[in-house]
């Protein structure tokens, strides 16, 4: 059981756990009361999760004589607002939560996003845990106390930096997910690989097949090297200071893909554009390994993730919705580059 320490760059703040297994879900209840020692619980989900995880967990709470609420919203990225969060704080106040009161986030990255957000504002801050159920949750939202909600203007424009007590990642629940949810994060993995780990990065050259098969062992292996890389990196830069930007590599053009299709399309598979996108700029001005840049789309397209606009969408359409990104400081981009792969450079537009 891979269980990986989160070490906060302030001293004083001694970091969090993350465990990787399988099995993890049934175990939950026995590892909160040995662990902590708050009041109640407050499962936050999504109806989807809700149906096939959210009952039995709750069920298995108050068996083992743990206060616990399920509280849910419809899955989509459409239910990103402050509407959403305004509706599970009233709820939670119904339920007579209080300062002792801890938030579990049980779902994908707009559970943990949202339900985030919401322990990061109730009653100016309680507890949260993230219990990611999807690939791309284990592999990025649920690490590192990014919460927040989408705005008109562009997405998660509103949150705050909110870091959890711990997160547990139950590789069994992988096991139901359809492909595209697979591949949806895999773009992730592959991000971190080609920004921090050439070792990595050929360990999904060679073994891409098996990724995509779901072997066990292999998978569990990609989650925990993923979680290690950004955990190395939250812990120097909690708060996207300067280090932390690069793991939004791929991610300032992916967010635009995705608000210019109206979030119709999946995140990691915005990232996979957004990639490409970057890639051929650096290297068109000299700044990218012209044969690293076409490994990363090699390994891209090989996991049948996009590496081209989607029609209808242009170029120009995208650098208008740029100006509303969060990386953009003092009136300039800041653009994530990946010079050669395992390395990666903050660059200024």
């Amino acid at each position: 059981m891979p269980v990986l320490t989160l070490i906060q760059e302030r001293k004083k703040d001694k970091g969090y756990k993350i465990t990787i297994s399988g099995g993890l879900l049934a175990k939950l209840p026995k590892k909160l009361k040995k662990q902590f020692n708050h009041s109640k619980y407050v499962i936050i989900t999504d109806t989807t999760v809700r149906r096939l995880l959210g009952k039995k967990l709750l069920t298995d709470l108050r068996a083992a004589n743990i206060d616990a609420e399920l509280f849910s919203f419809k899955p989509s990225e459409e239910s990103k607002t402050l509407k959403t969060v305004e509706t599970l704080l009233n709820k939670m106040f119904k339920a007579r939560c209080d300062r002792g009161t801890c938030v579990i986030a049980l779902g994908g990255g707009i559970v943990g996003d949202i339900a985030g957000f919401v322990a990061s504002t109730y009653m100016r801050g309680i507890d949260v845990i993230q219990v990611p159920t999807t690939l791309l949750a284990m592999t990025d939202a649920a690490i590192g106390g990014k919460t927040g909600v989408n705005s008109k203007f562009g997405k998660n424009l509103i949150g705050a930096f909110h870091q959890p007590k711990a997160v547990f990642m139950d590789t069994e629940v992988l096991k139901s997910l359809p492909d595209e949810e697979i591949r949806n994060g895999y773009a992730e993995v592959i991000k971190s690989a080609a920004i921090r780990s050439k070792q990595f990065f050929k360990f999904l050259e060679r073994n891409n097949e098996k990724i995509l098969a779901r072997k066990p062992r292999i998978l569990k292996k990609i989650i925990t090297e993923t979680a290690r890389i950004k955990a190395d990196i939250v812990a120097k830069d909690a708060k996207e200071g300067h280090i932390r930007m690069i793991l939004n590599y791929g991610h300032t053009y992916g967010h635009a893909v995705e608000k210019a299709l109206k979030f119709r399309i999946q995140h990691g598979y915005a990232v996979s554009i957004g990639m490409e996108i970057i890639n051929k700029m650096a290297v068109k001005e000299g700044l990218m390994n012209k044969k690293h840049a076409a490994r990363i789309t090699a390994l891209l397209k090989r996991s049948s993730l996009p590496t081209r606009l989607p029609k209808g969408i242009k170029m120009s359409q995208l650098e208008k919705l740029l100006l509303l990104d969060k990386k953009r400081v003092n009136g300039k981009q800041n653009i994530i580059i990946v010079p050669r792969i395992g390395t990666a450079a903050i660059v200024e537009l």
